[in-house]
């Protein structure tokens, strides 16, 4: 997000190219475009929405973020992975201590 001073440059440079007089018009054609390019999203979602069925009802459309999705997979991943580590691998079994050699068993060889 642009700070103070680049929103000053801004326009400044706005000023000089377009002048004062034009210039309130074209923020108003800027602020009208955003405005319609912002319906047309919502719109686009909300067609989608409906399309998808009532289990798709809390889509957004920053779900649709290939960086988003891979993001949410890696971290879930990364969640299983732990969840991994802190289950035991074999029930019953405890780690051996420092220097203890395992249990040998002369008949089940």
């Amino acid at each position: 997000m642009p700070g103070f001073a680049e929103l000053a440059v801004i326009a400044l440079v706005a000023i000089l190219v377009f002048g004062p007089d034009r210039l309130p018009d074209l923020a108003k054609q800027a602020g009208q475009m955003v405005r319609k390019a912002k319906e047309f999203a919502n719109s686009a979602r909300d067609e989608l929405r409906d399309e998808l069925g009532p289990e798709f009802s809390d889509l957004e459309l920053r779900d649709l973020d290939p960086r988003a999705i891979v993001r949410k997979h890696i971290m879930e991943a990364m969640e299983e992975a732990e969840q991994e580590e802190k289950r035991p691998k074999r029930p019953g079994l405890r780690p051996l201590a420092d220097g203890e050699l395992p249990p040998y068993d002369i008949d089940a060889t």
